[in-house]
């Protein structure tokens, strides 16, 4: 048997799909018709017709896919008593909202910080890296339970926050740089009794939020001090600079009480319209992270224009559905359809099973539904057709795949 199935081996559980509704994403979409605009969200969120998603991601004020710095607060207001969220009525709310009709209940929302407002920072700017100063740690955690107070208070209920997003990277757009000692003792004596205090211990708080080449060093670090490890649900993981996915299991082999989400990847450099090695990247990604425990899984950017953005350093990328604002088309990308094969058949509160793949022309990864039926998602990166055996209990199939190509196998019971 080429690829066989072990429905009674059960590991993690699955959260659901989604992504991040960024200004940009919001933006553009305001730009397009009413009914192309409504066609992206149905075909993202219905959960018959469009991907299925459920999860969703914002960003805590500006980040590098907004059209420009802006906080909620007022200059030097360590009272955050002029904290408002008018700036997302324009655009990110009402998507969100929208999005949620579509789907037909509130998502699970993350919500990430890419730098704190320009005057607690050591450079005294919102870009350019920095550092939190140390006399605003408390007001900062506190800034972060005012924006889950503001998004509860509009509807959008917050399921976690992250602590910073990248914070081992000095970008030149929105950053903040912690060291893993300084996101452990932020998360220790601040932003965790901060949240408690408040009486948000029910949102989740999420480490790291970064790359999986150095996710074991920082996630330890938080994790082996038990006062900052009891705030923490668990780690947040990118797929920029690596793909040893080992890593991401060897943190849960470390620390099997905590949990694993993908928080964050999109192909960089400008839009690939059409390209197919994208779409592989999203799926090889895909499997060898929930291969290693992986919960959940969050694209980037739901929508970009035709240039790859708006992003106000020009940090253009990709994204798996691009809307044309010159010409009001819409353009799916392979990536697009790579993640349905994923967010359609896998539904939340699957399980991952067991599996033997006896193929190295092949990849592939299984689940197990809550209504009892297995989806099995296939990938073939080469440039070879090729045929193989599916075995599941009794069941046996021939099947095959072309060159590059993926297939998802749903075993109904």
């Amino acid at each position: 048997m080429d690829l066989e199935l072990f429905p009674d081996q059960a590991y993690q559980s699955i959260m659901g799909f989604g992504g991040a509704f960024t200004e940009a994403a919001a933006y553009t979409l305001s730009r397009m018709s009413e009914d192309k605009r409504q066609e992206v969200i149905r075909r993202y969120f219905d959960p018959a017709e469009g991907l299925g998603y459920t999860l969703g991601r914002v960003h805590i004020h500006s980040c590098d896919f907004a059209l420009g710095n802006y906080t909620y607060v007022e200059d030097n207001d360590t009272e955050l008593t002029s904290f408002d969220i008018a700036h997302d009525h324009k655009w990110v709310l009402p998507l969100i909202h929208d999005a949620a009709k579509v789907k037909g209940s509130p998502f699970t929302m993350l919500a990430s910080p890419w730098s704190p407002p320009a005057w607690m920072k050591t450079n005294g700017e919102m870009n350019n890296g920095g550092k939190l100063r140390p006399e605003y740690r408390e007001a900062w955690a506190m800034y972060y339970t005012k924006f889950i107070r503001a998004y509860e208070a509009e509807g959008v209920p917050i399921w976690g926050i992250s602590v910073q997003n990248e914070p081992a990277a000095k970008q030149t757009w929105d950053s903040c740089e912690y060291t893993a000692e300084e996101e452990r003792d932020f998360v220790k004596a601040y932003l965790g009794p901060i949240m408690e205090r408040e009486g948000l211990d029910n949102v989740n708080i999420v480490i790291w939020d970064h790359n999986r080449d150095i996710i074991v060093e920082r996630a330890s670090t938080v994790l082996n001090d038990p006062e900052a490890a009891k705030y923490v649900w668990g780690t947040g993981v990118h797929w920029y600079v690596s793909e040893d996915f080992a890593q991401v299991g060897q943190v849960h082999e470390l620390f099997p009480d905590k949990h694993l989400l993908f928080t964050e990847g999109c192909q960089e450099g400008g839009v690939h319209l059409g390209a197919w090695e994208t779409g592989e990247r999203y799926a090889r990604n895909m499997i060898g992270d929930f291969s290693n425990w992986m919960e959940g899984y969050l694209d980037w950017n739901l929508v970009l224009d035709e240039t790859g953005g708006p992003n106000h350093v020009n940090n253009l990328c990709d994204a798996p559905v691009i809307a044309d604002t010159q010409t009001g088309e819409v353009h799916y990308n392979s990536s697009f359809y790579y993640i349905g094969h994923f967010s359609k058949y896998v539904r939340p509160g699957a399980v991952r099973i067991g599996q033997t793949l006896l193929r190295s022309d092949i990849s592939s990864v299984a689940f197990r539904n809550t209504d009892g039926s297995i989806a099995v998602v296939v990938l073939n990166e080469t440039d070879a057709s090729c045929r193989f055996s599916l075995g599941c209990g009794d069941q046996i199939a021939d099947a095959g795949l072309p060159a590059h190509s993926i297939v998802t196998y749903v075993i109904a019971v």
